[in-house]
């Protein structure tokens, strides 16, 4: 039989990912693969570490404690980004047009760095 439309011209796949990005991220997972102890195991205990709002003599009202190991730390940030997360969620409510866009980009981009810290905590609950 004969084909009354031919085939279309043969284009090589474009890659959409830099090569650059593609070492980098096989050098990490090899690196990562390589670790005797976990990857969490490994991290030291936070240092003291001032934030925010400074009083009259410069002297932070705030700080991360030293001495806190980074689970419990870990645990913390996902507490936090929950609580983020679901005030964005209320706000989105309250926005309109592009407001309401960029809202749901800052909501979406909470959850998953929660989701990232909450992987990385199940990961060492499941290892253990």
């Amino acid at each position: 039989m004969k084909k009354l439309v031919p085939d279309p011209p043969f284009t090589a796949p474009r890659r959409l990912r830099d090569p650059e990005l593609d070492a980098a991220n096989a050098s990490l997972l090899l690196s990562l693969h390589d670790q005797k102890q976990p990857l969490l195991a490994q991290l030291q205990e936070t240092r003291s570490q001032p934030f925010g709002l400074q009083d009259a003599q410069q002297r932070p009202l705030f700080a991360v404690q030293a001495g806190v190991n980074a689970e419990e730390a870990l645990m913390h940030v996902s507490l936090l980004l929950k609580c983020a997360e679901e005030v964005s969620d209320e706000i989105t409510e309250q926005g309109s047009g592009i407001e309401r866009g960029l809202i749901w980009s800052m909501v979406h981009s909470v959850e998953m760095a929660r989701a990232v810290v909450d992987a990385l905590l199940d990961g060492v609950r499941t290892s253990r």
